[in-house]
């Protein structure tokens, strides 16, 4: 049973790329607004488009997560569509981190020039 579980969760993850797609998502990233010439209600719109970016690029993740543990076992059996699959989303995972790290000090950097004028 848990052979055929897996066997099915790797089917579905390489037969079916657009559901990967479809399923695991990642919002753009928001526009920032610019610090030295932005309202206060700009700066708040700005600050809710990030949280907003961060909880999605946090679902995005799970989606992620709930697919890696299958396709890591597979790929450690010899599969090597499952090992080009685990690389493709743990790419995808570690991408969108570092997309969520480079939006906070962007923004952190709005901040900044939004308290300096």
């Amino acid at each position: 049973m848990k052979t055929t579980l897996k066997n099915l969760l790797l089917a579905t993850a390489i037969i079916s790329p657009m559901s990967f797609a479809a399923q695991c998502s990642l919002s753009d990233l928001p526009e920032l607004p610019n610090g030295k010439e932005a309202t206060m209600d700009e700066m708040i719109a700005g600050q809710q488009a990030v949280k907003a970016f961060q909880a999605d690029a946090q679902a995005f993740r799970a989606c992620i997560d709930g697919e890696l543990e299958g396709l890591k076992a597979a790929a450690e059996d010899g599969d090597k569509a499952a090992a080009e699959s685990f690389k493709m989303k743990t790419d995808a995972y570690n991408a969108s981190v570092a997309a969520e790290e480079q939006l906070a000090v962007d923004f952190n950097k709005q901040i900044k020039a939004f308290k300096a004028k």
